[in-house]
């Protein structure tokens, strides 16, 4: 079941003796913008419930996020939030939960086996279908509008193991190989570069290297377009000249939006996400049904609305 979440009365719903032992968080990396501003919405509701959260950083290593699941359980927590490092490993942190009675809500990042989840556990995140598709949608509409028939373009991916990366991907490749680009998009090379601004820009900046005319880049994310755009910018492109797209419409993208280098973005609520699992956490710990799928629309930003989100994160 999808259902999209309208966050009401959390607080409310926190005021509760279930959760007197609060609920234990992993994230999988503080160092990110997005998942910043996911892990303070998980603390603002938190917070405007007087509900105690254990909030911990996996740096990235699956092994110490199962560390952390495992201790969460023995510490006798009312109910853990995950976002997941390696979503195709989530199936032993499903398991322990579920062999303790813990309820477990996974956020952001959808698990591999997010199909066979337990009653006790649920999804809360942004429906990754229309996040790539929405950005590739708006650029090519950008090239028809510029009046070029046929572009070449760069794409870069967020980490393989991700499910959001592979999705995002795939969202581009449907968009482009479909009937609603109305441009010829011709992908000069696709290469990971982990999520990573810095990875980015040493990317592109090998990328510009060869020497190749290309239109425009198509981030998975915006850390990796800004990182795309720095690369650019310090080898004299003209930044009106190319098109470049990300996700996640975070204030540091909105800002390369306004200063006129991002084209493109899309808005994914990471503070309606993190008070949206914690929701989820909160009435699982209650013996309450969730929908094993919570989504949060995705909104597509340009700069014609830019000034409609500066706020939002």
């Amino acid at each position: 079941m999808k259902k999209t979440l309208f966050i009401a009365g959390v607080a409310a719903l926190m005021s509760t003796a279930a959760m007197a032992d609060g609920i234990g968080v992993s994230m999988a990396l503080f160092d990110d913008n997005f998942l910043t501003v996911l892990r303070n919405g998980i603390q603002k509701q938190a917070d405007a419930g007087g509900l105690k959260v254990q909030i911990e950083d996996a740096k990235n290593d699956v092994a110490k996020q199962l560390d952390q699941i495992n201790n969460f359980i023995a510490s006798g927590v009312s109910a853990i939030i995950v976002n997941p490092v390696d979503t195709s490993a989530t199936q032993a942190m499903s398991d322990a939960a579920a062999k303790a009675n813990i309820p477990l809500v996974y956020v952001n990042r959808q698990p591999i086996n997010v199909d066979t989840l337990p009653d006790t556990q649920a999804f809360v995140a942004s429906n990754e279908e229309e996040s790539g598709t929405l950005e590739t949608k708006q650029l090519c509409a950008n090239w028809k509008a510029e009046g070029k028939a046929e572009v070449n373009v760069y794409v870069m991916q967020g980490e393989l193991s991700n499910q959001a990366a592979v999705q995002r991907t795939k969202d581009i490749h449907d968009v482009i190989g479909g009937p609603d680009c109305g441009v010829k998009v011709n992908i000069i090379d696709e290469q990971t570069a982990n999520w990573s601004r810095d990875q980015a820009q040493t990317l592109m900046t090998n990328w510009l290297s060869a020497g190749k005319p290309f239109d425009g880049v198509i981030a998975n994310n915006d850390e990796m377009a800004i990182g795309a755009i720095q690369a650019m910018k310090a080898a004299g492109i003209d930044m009106k000249t190319v098109q470049v797209g990300g996700v996640d419409a975070t204030q540091d993208a909105l800002a390369a939006m306004q200063a006129g280098d991002l084209d493109v973005t899309v808005f994914q609520n990471a503070a309606a996400q993190g008070g949206g699992a914690l929701d989820a956490a909160v009435k699982l710990s209650k013996g309450e049904k969730v929908d094993k799928k919570v989504y949060i629309p995705f909104e597509l930003v340009t700069p014609e609305n830019v000034a409609n989100y500066t706020k939002k994160n």
